[in-house]
């Protein structure tokens, strides 16, 4: 399956918003410059104590569909 590497920095109220359901989607940067987009529920998976920051690698199903989010490295 396709990943992308992206870095995240979302503070803690960032985070909140997207959990709240205020945002659908998070836009960020890939490591090599482009821009991602992805499910905002997906954080839920990787939100700590002062939100989420660091580099994580996407992963895609063959159809682009969002399938999961791992930790590379915390900032």
């Amino acid at each position: 399956m396709p990943t992308i590497d992206v870095i995240i920095h979302l503070s803690k109220n960032e985070c909140l918003a997207h959990y709240e359901g205020r945002y659908s989607n998070v836009r960020t940067r890939s490591v090599d410059g482009r821009w991602v987009i992805f499910p905002a529920e997906a954080l839920r998976r990787v939100v700590g104590q002062d939100g989420v920051n660091g580099v994580f690698r996407l992963e895609f199903s063959e159809q682009g569909r969002f399938v999961s989010i791992q930790p590379l490295l915390r900032a």
